[in-house]
């Protein structure tokens, strides 16, 4: 595409073309650059560049990378989609992300195959934008950005924390108190590198978790949580929740065995709302994702929840 600096003269080109092509965050221009794709006057641009009156820009965009994941056709619960995300509520059991040990049937084989034709070239790569994961058995909301710019919005909300995340556990004891909110810092195990914990400072990162107990089932001593997440560190509830001597029911990880979690089969953690910005029309938006039926008998005591 050919642009003519008609205004905005001394302005970096990165920004001056970052507020006039809408598709193209300025990460992503900036990189366009450095691979020389984007010209002044027929010359390669330098990313400290600035823009003279008169001046004619060439913009080249590559073709996507096509990703190696290969498109599944896997059944999605849809929430929501438009021409620049989507929200969906994962199942459990299912991986997000291709891996060792599970390198297809994930949600980004499904998304290839669901998205096919519509995914921008997101970093280069033909690929749905996933600014957040969900663990293999964590039901809920999870939201992915369907172009660049979409991305580079979402990965600014997640990381300025602006987008809220509620989530429903049930843990295996009643924590105490009833309310409250853990602050720690989250890091690799020292012996299971398996496995995330708390950890001093300056160890780790920062992670904040408030609790609400919904629900406490006396003859089974477990509980209905509602965890408001304010970080997003990797198993950050099941590891506060287990630092607080009441793992999630059903965790193999941080939990131990027993009749309960034998009961619900599963890992009780769901992604139960989630609240964002639109990437382009900055509306505030609200999903939920259905509650689980394991989780009935606790809603029942519950009565009043919602």
């Amino acid at each position: 595409m050919e642009i003519e600096v008609e205004d905005s003269a001394g302005e970096r080109i990165d920004a001056f073309l970052a507020a006039r092509l809408a598709d193209l965050s300025r990460s992503r221009i900036q990189v366009l650059i450095r691979e020389q794709f984007i010209q002044i006057n027929g010359h390669p641009a330098k990313p400290r560049d600035a823009v003279k009156l008169g001046d004619h820009i060439t913009v080249v965009l590559p073709e996507a990378v096509p990703l190696e994941a290969e498109p599944q056709e896997i059944p999605l619960e849809i929430l929501f989609e438009d021409d620049d995300l989507v929200v969906l509520n994962k199942a459990p059991g299912m991986v997000v992300h291709p891996a060792p040990g599970n390198p297809d049937g994930t949600l980004v084989n499904a998304l290839l195959h669901h998205c096919r034709g519509q995914l921008a070239g997101i970093g280069g790569v033909e690929r749905p934008g996933i600014v957040h994961r969900l663990d293999k058995d964590t039901s809920g909301c999870i939201v992915v950005a369907k172009s660049d710019v979409a991305h580079q919005s979402l990965v600014g909300q997640f990381s300025g924390r602006t987008m809220e995340k509620l989530y429903l556990a049930v843990s295996e004891g009643i924590p105490k108190p009833a309310k409250d909110s853990i602050f720690t810092h989250i890091g690799r195990h020292p012996v299971n590198r398996q496995k995330m914990a708390v950890v001093n400072p300056p160890g780790g990162k920062t992670a904040i978790t408030d609790y609400e107990i919904l629900a406490a089932d006396a003859a089974t001593l477990t509980a209905l949580v509602l965890c408001h997440l304010h970080t997003g560190r990797t198993h950050q509830i099941r590891v506060h929740l287990h630092h607080k001597g009441t793992p999630l029911l059903g965790d193999p990880i941080y939990g131990k065995p027993s009749q309960n979690s034998e009961r619900v089969g599963r890992l009780m953690l769901h992604a139960w709302r989630l609240t964002l910005d639109h990437p382009i029309s900055n509306e505030r938006l609200h999903f939920e994702a259905p509650i689980p039926a394991e989780y009935q008998p606790w809603l029942e005591i519950a009565k009043d929840f919602r």
